[in-house]
């Protein structure tokens, strides 16, 4: 399917807020409030893009793990189909041939996602090898969106949309709250109406609520999307291994790169994670000679094609 600039704008707009009011986004970009909710709609119907709601682990006391999975190669996709069933898990992707599966599990903070994992996989000899390595501190990825897929808006057109929630929360029980958010990660823009017909809730009581689990940062909305419908066809996820006194820095870097959609400091052999999406194998490789291969202090690389996607966000999987 074709994705024009207008298109670009209003997946934009969404990156900035993505609650903002179809009326609001029109104005901003100059355009009918019809035309932006059509435009959404179709990409919504297609299956190209999708608002979600999602929560941040560390607000709530849960660690993110990001595992890779060995796997002999008749073994690797239903494997792989198993962990996209999962609801903890986000990212289900086969890399490095077809033989190694890596995802995102979440986990309570002193709880072994290995464990929790094995005794829900398939049992299969064919798994050969189960590593778990912790997500201690995200530079891209989670709230901290890949701004690689905009870059289309004005600073003062985003300023126009950034959500104002007043005061910051500082703590929210979200005792009580799990259908609200149940509901916003399958739709991150349903309506107040819609989320008080899921929860049992008045309008305007799902109205602040929703306004102080963002205002806290528990609750993020996120945008789900394919993007080879943007033009990305090569993505890669990378293991480096960074000297200590230089990793911030080095994280840091890697978070300003346009092809980074993800970078995270990790434990492990390789103690910083990235995945970057390219437009195709020569923009990868000018992004790993040119830009990774330019910050100081990276000892070791590993990079890992990956071959295919069956899960993006928490609940949107892409083949079954």
């Amino acid at each position: 399917m074709t994705f024009d600039e207008l298109d670009r704008a209003v997946l934009h707009a969404l990156h900035v807020d993505g609650r903002a009011p179809f009326n609001q986004i029109a104005a901003v970009l100059g355009t009918s409030q019809q035309t932006v909710a059509r435009r959404y709609r179709r990409l919504r119907s297609d299956g190209v893009l999708r608002v979600v709601g999602m929560t941040d682990a560390r607000r709530l006391g849960q660690v993110e793990w990001f595992l890779r999975l060995h796997c002999t190669p008749d073994s690797a996709l239903p494997v792989a189909r198993a962990l996209a069933r999962r609801a903890d898990t986000s990212w289900v992707q086969l890399t490095s041939g077809g033989t190694e599966i890596s995802c995102v599990i979440r986990a309570p903070g002193g709880n072994a996602p290995e464990a929790l994992l094995l005794q829900q996989l398939p049992k299969t000899p064919r798994v050969v090898s189960v590593s778990a390595h912790c997500l201690l501190r995200s530079f891209v990825g989670g709230p901290v969106g890949w701004h690689g897929r905009a870059g289309v808006l004005t600073g003062e057109q985003i300023a126009r949309l950034r959500p104002d929630f007043g005061p910051a929360v500082s703590e929210v029980d979200i005792t009580g709250d799990d259908r609200l958010l149940a509901a916003l990660r399958r739709d991150g823009r349903a309506t107040f109406a819609e989320l008080a017909a899921a929860t049992g809730l008045s309008e305007p009581t799902v109205r602040r609520r929703v306004n102080q689990l963002r205002a806290s940062g528990i609750l993020y909305l996120d945008i789900d999307l394919d993007a080879a419908v943007l033009g990305f066809h090569a993505q890669a996820i990378l293991w480096l291994s960074v000297r200590p006194a230089h990793l911030v820095a080095a994280a840091e870097a890697l978070a300003r790169q346009p092809e980074v959609a993800l970078a995270a400091i990790t434990t492990g052999p390789a103690n910083l994670l990235a995945k970057v999406v390219c437009r195709d194998v020569d923009a990868l490789y000018a992004c790993l000679t040119e830009r990774v291969g330019t910050i100081e202090a990276i000892d070791r690389l590993e990079t890992a094609p990956v071959i295919r996607t069956l899960k993006r966000a928490a609940t949107a999987k892409i083949s079954g």
